[in-house]
């Protein structure tokens, strides 16, 4: 069985993460996506908060489940009994970044390959910290995340 993580810290997940998802799903018999924990980054949601909202959006995929994580990936890709992990790719920015972090999770992990998959034109600009500006000056965020999130955004903000 071909299984793949996915990671990110999904605060809050969006559309962009999701056309990652849903076509990684197209490519592996399993995905798992991994909510990272990611204290240092001060996210808007709780780990639980995210990873339910993460569960919600990918419902419709039945390849796909939804797990948090704390610590180093490889060692989550390895209790998953993954054998890749998928990540997006959104410009030149994103890749120098991620190409150093699948040079170091190779390095830690010989038999864990990163696969990147690039982002259509209409997700390149889109990050959950661009959402989450958006919400919190009162700009409708419906476009760029599901209904639920969205919602969800608007409690954060509200008062």
């Amino acid at each position: 069985m071909k299984r793949a993580v996915t990671p990110g810290t999904f605060d809050p997940i969006t559309y962009g993460h999701l056309d990652v998802i849903t076509r990684a799903a197209q490519l592996m018999d399993e995905v798992v996506v991994a909510v990272a924990a990611s204290p240092g980054k001060n996210p808007l949601f709780s780990l639980e908060e995210r990873t339910e909202l993460a569960r919600e959006a990918t419902a419709h995929l039945p390849n796909v489940r939804v797990e948090p994580f704390d610590g180093l990936l490889v060692d989550f890709a390895k209790a998953q009994g993954a054998h890749a992990l998928v990540k997006g790719l959104r410009a030149v920015t994103d890749f120098e970044y991620e190409f150093q972090m699948a040079a170091l999770n190779y390095e830690l992990s010989r038999d864990l390959e990163t696969v990147f998959i690039m982002s259509p034109p209409q997700y390149m600009y889109l990050s959950s910290s661009i959402v989450r500006e958006l919400a919190s000056l009162g700009s409708p965020v419906d476009r760029f995340v599901p209904e639920h999130v969205a919602v969800a955004l608007a409690r954060k903000f509200v008062d």
